[in-house]
């Protein structure tokens, strides 16, 4: 595998950039990398597990090096999956292997449902499909409040009620959105506001991620294999329970990956799970293919 090489990609109200760890000799299918709001530069470890193939990851819209040159304050499932449609596109090797986690796996699964023939295997970790879930009102609810506690307050209190959300066991409680915010610093987040509001995450996806509803006939019908992955070490989180729901509306059975909700990091943004039997899964998985 050759060191990573950078690209620009041009889409509507976007630069996106990815990189590219190419492997002239491997017959394999391009293996992209993704995650939403997470850029590229989680994936660092992951893809250091397949020097055998290509592999490709890239910053989403609004996310890292990939700016949005617009003015829209709201980024949608529908939009990253044009995104990625342009992406494999742009690559022109024909159909990827594609490892999508969290967000971004809710991304993954509108570009199969629009355009299956892009895509081989489509591993979906953990997707936060709320409007799967039976709890899914106090779920939309909880996130509306987060971002509206963003626009107010700022980042801290808005990540420190994200972080408290994610983490819950079991359904969000009714009145979870009425709760104040916990204390940012409990979580080592900065109290004070610094004015900015173009967070990725609690600014541009929260809502229109969760709230997205999916078409699971178009999934359930599309020539790609699609694989639903539940981490050991999430059991009863959101994305978790939202992983399973969707399995079930798919008719299949969800795949057990080893650790949490970002079990594949090595270390980035200070997070470490359990790379080394994560990625052996992986590659079980998508060696099962062939």
């Amino acid at each position: 595998m050759s060191e990573p090489t950078t690209h620009t990609l041009d889409a509507p109200g976007a630069l996106l950039h990815y990189d590219v760890r190419g492997n002239d000799s491997s017959n394999a299918p391009v293996l992209l990398l993704i995650g939403s709001p997470m850029t590229a530069s989680g994936f660092v470890t992951l893809a250091g597990h397949f020097t055998d193939r290509t592999v490709v990851t890239y910053d989403p819209r609004g996310a890292g090096r990939s700016r949005r040159t617009d003015d829209a304050t709201e980024t949608t499932p529908e939009e990253h999956a044009d995104d990625l449609h342009r992406l494999i596109s742009a690559l022109g090797s024909g159909p990827v292997d594609l490892f999508a986690t969290s967000g971004g796996a809710v991304n993954a699964l509108v570009l199969v449902a629009r355009h299956p023939e892009q895509v081989r295997t489509l591993v979906a970790h953990e997707p936060p499909a709320a409007q799967e879930l039976p709890d899914r009102e106090e779920a939309l609810a909880a996130a509306v409040d987060i971002h509206q506690t963003y626009e107010r307050s700022g980042l801290g209190p808005a990540m420190a009620k994200f972080i408290t959300l994610v983490g819950l066991q079991g359904p969000v409680p009714a009145d979870f959105a009425e709760r104040p915010a916990p204390d940012p610093a409990a979580f080592g987040l900065p109290s004070e506001d610094d004015g900015t509001r173009d967070d990725p995450l609690v600014g541009q996806n929260i809502v229109s991620c969760l709230r997205h509803q999916h078409d699971f006939d178009a999934l359930r019908s599309a020539s790609t294999r699609v694989v639903v992955a539940a981490g050991t070490g999430s059991e009863g989180e959101l994305a978790h329970r939202a992983a399973l729901a969707v399995a079930e509306r798919l008719g299949t059975s969800p795949v057990a990956f080893p650790s949490h909700h970002a079990g594949f990091l090595g270390g980035e943004h200070g997070m470490r799970g359990e790379p080394d039997a994560f990625a052996a899964t992986l590659r079980q998985v998508l060696d099962a293919q062939d």
